[in-house]
């Protein structure tokens, strides 16, 4: 990283910039500053902030600040290059812990769940859980090395960009551990279960970084 900024939005909520010789990776952080849990939000292929069903990201980030835990939502220096999304997704957790941060989960919608099944990986033990969204397959042939940290895989059984079996092909590799969720009537952007999706994930999320 070469330089960085912020801008402070409104309360408990920041706009960040990490300048770096191979672009500008940009987060928006809700929550307190010395959180000492986080969630790192990841998007699909194309980036993005907001993440599946209308802002789901935005709204879940809002929800847990009140709970003292901070979000960041990611948004790629290079969208669907897959290692270095993964290296965005490593960066982020580390601002977050010489925050203060000890306990994360990771979300990512689409290829962002592979990000976020490799982050996780890589978080080790301080990794409290990891959920995705309407997931690929390609990037987590090795999801077994998360079979001791929980897991949540949803997917719409209308997905019309990546069929349930992707999340079902992770749940089989990661072990058959975890929680897998097929949503009726949901397609790949899920609007069709915000409400399911907002209230499950702020019930699940602080549940698994306490």
């Amino acid at each position: 990283m070469l330089a960085r900024q912020q801008v402070e939005v409104a309360d408990g909520f920041r706009h960040v910039e990490l300048f770096t010789m191979q672009g500008l990776l940009t987060v928006l952080w809700h929550g307190p500053v010395e959180a000492d849990r986080a969630v790192i939000m990841l998007g699909g292929a194309m980036g993005g902030l907001l993440g599946p069903a209308d802002g789901l990201y935005h709204d879940v980030g809002v929800a847990l600040a009140e709970q003292g835990i901070a979000t960041f939502r990611v948004s790629y220096r290079t969208p669907n290059d897959f290692g270095r999304c993964v290296h965005d997704a490593l960066a982020v957790a580390d601002v977050a812990a010489r925050q203060g941060a000890r306990r994360f989960v990771t979300v990512g919608h689409s290829f962002g769940g592979a990000v976020a099944v490799q982050l996780g990986m890589a978080l080790g033990d301080h990794a409290g859980g990891v959920v995705t969204l309407a997931t690929q397959s390609a990037g987590c042939e090795d999801a077994e090395g998360l079979a001791d940290t929980p897991m949540l895989l949803v997917h719409g059984d209308r997905d019309e960009i990546l069929p349930a079996f992707a999340s079902e092909v992770v749940h089989a590799l990661a072990g058959g551990h975890g929680e897998l969720v097929i949503l009726p009537g949901a397609g790949h952007l899920l609007a069709e279960a915000g409400d399911e999706l907002r209230a499950r994930l702020t019930d699940w999320i602080p549940t698994h970084l306490a």
